[in-house]
């Protein structure tokens, strides 16, 4: 194919990442291919980063992720208002639209690479201490590294929102924002009335399904849960979960939402450039600018904004920007050095995640599935087989712990699966055996339980006044025993699903290596499992809650219901960092729909909503 669009950014190649030999010289040359290509889906599609910025927009949007993406998408619609999409990333490899590849993005350069501080109470078998947390550092943001399961969560998370002060955030409020983005090629299989069709983000299930992957969900049915819709009338139960992907491809928020409207004259996208602050009257109160770096230059740039600036950088950089600015608690500002423009408390505030444990089992598989030519060239000409999917991870669940009443849809528990534990002598790619020089090897498979509902907070607070340094992240991960405890019982309900028929003719058997720094437990017991969470922690990438959403006059809220940010006018944020509680479930399908609520309020305030919804 040729074509003259702009190389996408190449990214770690898997060649580089995990080293040398005849099989990743085929990796190597199949990568070369699949960038020869521009783009697997939409050639020449990308969009390109300005040269000449104007000196004002009428919008400028500060972050180009989940959500970031999808607000400058969404305001660029209204023909005469000019937006402006910072983004201090590049444009997403092509490598990342490969299901099956999407582990080899994590800590590359699309990556921020976070460490959270030493933790007291989790994560205490890594290096100082330090919990990883990946976060995408590219246009589409983590939607371009993420699993690209849609879960949008329980009623229940949004009802509570609600209850908090945060009218308008109900379940039923929300909804019709999940099917406004939605274009779901598989609807007529999913529950009535809860999907949409014909919007910008394509929702479907991956091609390609290991036959494990229905064999777990049959242990599941000997359980007793039913395999459902888990995005329809229930939120309790299993599935072969849809994803964020379009023709075997991986569908970022960046191609989605960005990608079709690029030559829009009204949108100008500014890729390599971080916003270090916003510009904020302190007489009046009124966000008015931002400054900005473009690259690795050292030359500072202000560009004005006429009627607002929209913060999208996520649970991490929306909050770190905030406090650059001078927003947030005046005794921490002063501590680093940073002006106080606006005491307010809540920013960086109620920090937290879904925390995990991988339970490693080893199973007995026959099956001779391998990433080699054919299965390359199935997906380079089918977009289907082992290279369209990721493998079991397709697969999850949403269960009621022992904690958790049973009669309400409103589980504490997720589960993952994975079948990818492949060792960086080889590609790290899903659905690669862990040993291919030894076809005795046994398989290891994990399965993954998650609190849903931590009661756990953490915060996030500068490291300096340097925009370049990374913030301090606080998780205090499992601090609430009761997290600790939920997860135990997650545990045991893993290890209680691979006795199901369905999975014991696999020959499941959980390793029982101890985990180091454990020994002195017996293996099994709550006392042993409590050592082994702690230690061997598994931070989900679901980080929610740091500039978070209350009523006006709630102390320790960032933003109001109309997720603008509290005593600063023409200033809001929108992005995950606004959820009061975490949703049940991954979170990029709510943040999704945060996006398309908060362009929705930005229309009604500046242009009214009769007179904008003329305009399709």
């Amino acid at each position: 194919m040729n074509c003259n669009c702009p190389v996408s950014q190449p990214g770690p190649t898997l060649a580089s990442t995990c080293g040398g030999s005849a099989f990743m010289l085929f990796m190597g040359l199949l990568e070369v291919f699949i960038r020869s290509q521009c783009d697997l889906e939409d050639p020449c599609g990308r969009p390109e980063s300005r040269i000449r910025l104007d000196p004002s927009y009428d919008f400028i949007v500060v972050g180009g992720g989940s959500a970031g993406a999808v607000v400058a998408s969404r305001l660029s619609e209204i023909p005469h208002w000019n937006v402006l999409l910072v983004e201090a990333g590049l444009d997403e490899p092509t490598g990342t639209q490969v299901p099956s590849m999407f582990l080899n993005f994590f800590g590359s350069d699309i990556d921020w690479k976070y460490k959270t501080e030493p933790e007291e109470m989790a994560c205490l078998g890594e290096v100082e201490r330090r919990c990883s947390w990946p976060r995408g550092k590219v246009l589409g943001g983590t939607s371009v590294m993420n699993g690209m399961m849609y879960m949008r969560g329980s009623r229940r998370d949004y009802d509570s929102w609600a209850a908090f002060g945060n009218a308008g955030w109900g379940y039923q409020d929300v909804l019709p924002y999940f099917l406004k983005s939605e274009d779901n090629l598989q609807a007529h299989l999913m529950d009535p009335g809860y999907h949409g069709v014909g919007g910008y983000m394509t929702v479907t299930q991956f091609p390609y399904h290991p036959p494990l992957s229905h064999s777990i969900l049959q242990a599941a049915r000997e359980m007793g849960y039913q395999v459902r819709d888990l995005n329809g009338a229930y939120h309790t139960g299993f599935a072969i979960a849809q994803t964020t992907t379009r023709n075997g491809s991986r569908l970022s928020s960046s191609k989605a939402f960005l990608r079709p409207n690029k030559n829009r004259p009204n949108l100008h996208i500014l890729l390599n450039s971080t916003v270090t602050k916003i510009l904020v009257n302190e007489s009046t109160k009124q966000a008015y600018g931002v400054q900005l770096f473009r690259g690795d230059t050292a030359t500072m740039e202000t560009i004005l904004a006429r009627n607002e600036i929209i913060v999208a950088g996520g649970a991490v950089n929306s909050p770190q920007i905030l406090l650059l600015s001078g927003i947030g608690p005046s005794e921490e500002l002063l501590k680093v050095g940073v002006p106080v423009v606006h005491n307010l408390p809540g920013v960086g505030r109620n920090l937290h995640n879904h925390v995990a444990f991988f339970l490693n089992f080893f199973i007995n598989d026959t099956d001779t599935q391998a990433l080699n030519w054919a299965t390359a060239m199935e997906y380079l000409l089918f977009r289907d087989g082992l290279m369209s999917g990721t493998g079991i991870s397709e697969v999850t669940g949403f269960a009621h712990s022992k904690f958790s009443n049973p009669n309400e849809d409103h589980p504490d528990l997720q589960f993952f699966f994975g079948g990818f534990l492949a060792n960086c002598a080889r590609t790290g790619q899903v659905g690669e055996r862990s040993d291919m020089d030894n076809p005795n090897a046994r398989r290891v498979i994990n399965i993954i339980p998650a609190v849903l509902h931590p009661k756990s907070r953490g915060y996030l607070a500068l490291r300096s006044a340097n925009p370049f340094d990374p913030p301090r992240i606080i998780p205090r991960y499992l601090t609430h025993p009761d997290d600790v405890a939920a997860l135990i019982d997650g545990i045991r309900f893993a290890i209680r699903l691979t006795e199901m028929p369905a999975l014991k003719r696999y020959g499941f058997q959980l390793d029982t290596t101890p985990v180091p720094g454990c020994e002195n437990f017996t293996f099994g017991c709550d006392a042993y499992w409590e050592c082994a969470v702690r230690r061997n922690t598994g931070p989900e990438n679901h980080q929610a809650g740091s500039c978070r959403m209350g009523p006006v006059g709630d102390p320790g809220a960032c933003v109001d219901p109309e997720l603008k940010v509290q005593g600063i006018d023409r200033l809001r944020v929108i992005d995950a960092s606004v959820m009061p509680v975490v949703t049940s479930g991954n979170t990029n399908a709510p943040t999704v729909m945060i996006a398309e609520k908060g362009s929705d309020m930005i229309k009604e305030r500046w242009f009214g909503r009769r007179s904008w919804q003329g305009w399709f």
